[in-house]
């Protein structure tokens, strides 16, 4: 049975909703309806790159009857209220992590995604990275024995602007946000953290009492460990590695370089150039593999999309860590 194209609303067009705009405008089962972003500029100047109605009012998406599902990637204090409205509408969405910086507002939220029947997805886009969904997969399959040990290992190329950083809700929730989901990827049942965090090198860390480099190390019921290594800075590119750990074997993601050509010489041996050192290019089909599952999910088919309890779990998480590192404890978790 042929589906008809998915007809689909972005709200905001910064460095993320452009990566969907593109997302969408590829994919031979959706379009880019409209575009909304309150600094409508940005929404005319992807209307005209991809298609789609511009416009500077996020509720015309909601109201016009012409939107089949909608993508939030606006900034983070708008999306408790845009979830609120696209599940009150009928409307499938998709939301860029995390839900909120405040716990409070997720959970108040919580019940009223639970109720609404209708398909929330959060974009945690990293579990759609071929592989680490594969490693999880043979992990699952059982080809390394019960897992012991996972190690994620996540360095961003360069800081972000200090602003940034003052509106991000720290280190924790804006990056290792993602590593923690990855962890409940492997390990659902997480019942501790502990993490450190320093101030190396960046001085937006220093003037908003942030972190730049960190570590976070989770413990699931089972005893299985995880540790998590974050930097703002990584000379060599974007570091985006992962080890699953097993009485068989392990399981190893490495860098995703930039070019598969060495050169050796008298002075070096197999030398390569940098990793890839952009987020956009280093994760672009996972970006293509979220919307895929996205799509499914809007049309009510069977979907691996992260749900608004990964969200909201991720945050405690991430909460839970950024108390470790404050306080200098362990901290319990329950997820339930």
């Amino acid at each position: 049975m042929e589906h008809p194209t998915l007809r689909i609303g972005l709200i905001g067009t910064g460095r993320i909703g452009q990566v969907h705009a593109a997302s969408v405008a590829d994919h031979p089962a959706a379009e880019l309806h409209r575009i909304a972003d309150p600094f409508v500029d940005g929404a005319q100047a992807l209307a005209a790159r991809h298609g789609g109605r511009p416009t500077d009012d996020a509720e015309e998406l909601f109201t016009a009857g012409d939107v089949d599902a909608v993508i939030v990637a606006s900034p983070t204090p708008t999306h408790v209220n845009l979830i609120a409205r696209a599940v009150e509408a009928g409307v499938p969405v998709l939301c860029e992590k995390p839900i909120d910086l405040d716990i409070a507002r997720v959970e108040e939220l919580r019940p009223v995604v639970a109720g609404g029947g209708v398909p929330v997805a959060l974009g945690f886009n990293r579990r759609f990275d071929a592989g680490f969904s594969s490693v999880r997969d043979r992990v699952e399959a059982g080809e390394i024995g019960r897992l012991e040990q996972l190690s994620i290992i996540s360095r961003d190329p360069s800081a972000p602007p200090a602003d940034y950083v003052g509106a991000s809700g720290g280190i924790f929730r804006d990056m290792t946000i993602h590593d923690v989901d990855m962890a409940r990827f492997f390990l659902s049942d997480i019942v501790e953290v502990q993490a450190i965090g320093s101030q190396m090198f960046d001085d937006g860390a220093r003037q908003h009492d942030d972190f730049d480099t960190a570590m976070v190390t989770l413990r699931a019921s089972t005893g299985a460990l995880v540790t998590i290594t974050n930097s703002r800075h990584s000379s060599v590119g974007y570091d985006q590695r992962l080890e699953a750990f097993g009485p068989d074997g392990m399981l190893q993601v490495a860098n995703a370089p930039t070019s598969l050509v060495s050169l050796s010489t008298a002075q070096a041996v197999e030398a390569r150039p940098p990793y890839q050192d952009f987020i956009l290019e280093r994760y672009a089909e996972a970006y293509a593999a979220e919307l895929d599952a996205f799509i499914r999910l809007a049309r009510g088919e069977a979907s691996e999309s992260p749900t608004f309890e990964d969200g909201r779990a991720a945050l405690i998480l991430a909460d839970a860590a950024q108390r470790s590192a404050v306080e200098g404890t362990r901290v319990a978790v329950d997820l339930s």
